[in-house]
């Protein structure tokens, strides 16, 4: 079982979803772009970017999704969950029509690079940029929160750490010495300073409401720390409920902050 764990860990932690969820996403709310980015080390990242109809600047969203997570439907759902925003969703390396292979080190250093992008948008408001991060996301979304100044944070059935999953799940194997993507995000918790919310599922199989208490524990400011009714860990995200709160909760904290004036729109080129 060591042996089998050390050698196919990445298969265990990730599995990349190649297929898109919706086949030709579109956003009812905003214009939909298709993006191809490059990331540091010149590695193919593909996603879209989705603006208002209105003039900007725009406050605005990076979303990083889960273990199996494909991120078209975001871009099908924008007009509900992200309304006036701007919105990046990216598909993570070996998702989607990214390239590459998926891990800690590259999905954070992916995410920082994401994160700067956005913000150097014309129609984006770059003091108003929040991150979304859902199940393995979450990990990914708390450490770009510290690195980058996130205005606002939303964790969606978020854990202290993978490693501390892993020790649940495999109790008496010494995972602590063979795990190389932790996403630790209780070391970095109490370094988030922007508000953060928190969406339990009512059923969680995959993190526990017990590695969500200690995560919520060390957050400074947790705005809200709310479960969602009749939800479980993969039905969350599409849930007219949740959607509506994550609205709400973004809108009213960019609402808290004085805009930028308008200034015209801008077209993204791929890189």
């Amino acid at each position: 079982m060591v042996s089998a764990i050390a050698a196919g860990q990445r298969k265990l932690l990730f599995n990349p979803t190649l297929v898109r969820e919706v086949q030709s996403p579109r956003s009812s709310a905003h214009r939909t772009r298709a993006v191809v980015l490059r990331a540091h080390d010149g590695t193919r990242l593909a996603g879209w970017l989705m603006t208002p109809n209105t003039p900007g600047p725009h406050p605005a969203v990076v979303y990083f999704g889960g273990r199996s997570e494909e991120v078209s439907w975001v871009v099908r759902d924008a007009g509900n969950l992200f309304p006036g925003m701007a919105v990046l969703a990216m598909n993570y390396r070996g998702y989607g029509d990214s390239r590459g292979e998926p891990g800690e080190e590259h999905m954070v250093e992916d995410g920082c690079m994401l994160f700067d992008w956005l913000c150097g948008r014309r129609n984006v408001d770059k003091g108003r940029v929040a991150v979304i991060g859902r199940s393995l996301g979450s990990g990914v979304a708390v450490q770009v929160a510290k690195e980058r100044p996130a205005h606002s944070v939303v964790l969606i059935t978020p854990y202290d750490s993978i490693l501390a999953l892993a020790q649940r799940r495999f109790r008496g194997v010494p995972v602590s010495y063979l795990l190389r993507h932790r996403f630790e995000s209780i070391k970095y918790a109490s370094l988030l300073s922007a508000p953060t919310y928190v969406l339990r599922a009512a059923s969680d199989d995959v993190v526990p409401h017990m590695h969500t208490d200690v995560l919520v524990s060390k957050l400074l400011r947790v705005h809200m720390d709310e479960t969602i009714p009749e939800s479980d860990h993969m039905n969350i995200p599409y849930l007219p409920a949740t959607q509506q709160k994550i609205a709400h909760f973004l809108t009213t904290q960019f609402t808290l902050t004085q805009p930028l004036q308008p200034v015209p729109d801008d077209t993204p080129t791929a890189a």
